[in-house]
């Protein structure tokens, strides 16, 4: 018999073949993770990237997009767009939260998102965009349609988290949202972020 072997899940793993309007998103943590876990590249693996600092929690599930990259054109799409500080991609897959009303206990799963939106998160001169997206057939969340129908505090929220979560006393901010963006950007930003993975990919040795 072919042996048969974990799909890695940047790699062996496909977006979809409705992306962006739906795509297969990898979940690395979840709201009661006080760990903050992301993929080992190499070996597809979660691993442990440091603890969570003080009482901020991630509170959305929370990992990437499969065969996506931020590179150059993202980081274009930032600049374009008035993110006047990016100067480069973050060089990771791109990240997405997605809002759910149930209780999913632990990442390392997959499952089937819908974007409506997200934030140009800058960090350290990196576009770092962070898509928002809604569980397909959640009964809540799944009825909006772009994050402009989002309840004002569930956005705020998802933004305090990414403009806190890396802080440290007695240091400057690391991280800016410049702008924030409804379900047309989102779309354009993961047809970058396709073809930058493209160009990773396939580029000329």
């Amino acid at each position: 018999m072919k042996p048969v072997y974990k799909a890695h899940p940047w790699h062996g793993i496909s977006i979809g073949d409705q992306a962006p309007e739906f795509v297969n998103t990898f979940i690395e943590i979840v709201p009661s993770d006080t760990i903050k876990y992301e993929i080992d590249k190499d070996t597809g693996y979660l691993k442990i990237d440091r603890p969570q600092k003080y009482s901020n929690i991630v509170p959305s599930l929370y990992g990437f997009v499969p065969q996506t990259y931020c590179g150059r054109r993202v980081a274009d799409l930032a600049l374009k767009n008035g993110a006047d500080k990016v100067k480069i991609g973050d060089g990771d897959p791109l990240d997405i939260c997605v809002l759910s009303s149930h209780n999913i206990p632990h990442g390392d799963i997959l499952l089937q998102a819908r974007p409506i939106g997200g934030f140009c998160l800058v960090d350290n001169l990196e576009a770092d965009d962070k898509i928002i997206a809604v569980l397909v057939g959640d009964h809540i969340y799944g009825e909006y349609q772009d994050l402009a129908d989002m309840p004002r505090d569930v956005v705020e929220r998802l933004k305090h988290y990414f403009l806190t979560y890396k802080n440290l006393p007695d240091e400057p901010k690391k991280c800016e949202i410049a702008y924030e963006y409804g379900k047309k950007h989102a779309g354009q930003v993961i047809r970058e972020s396709m073809e930058d993975y493209r160009d990773l990919i396939f580029k000329p040795m």
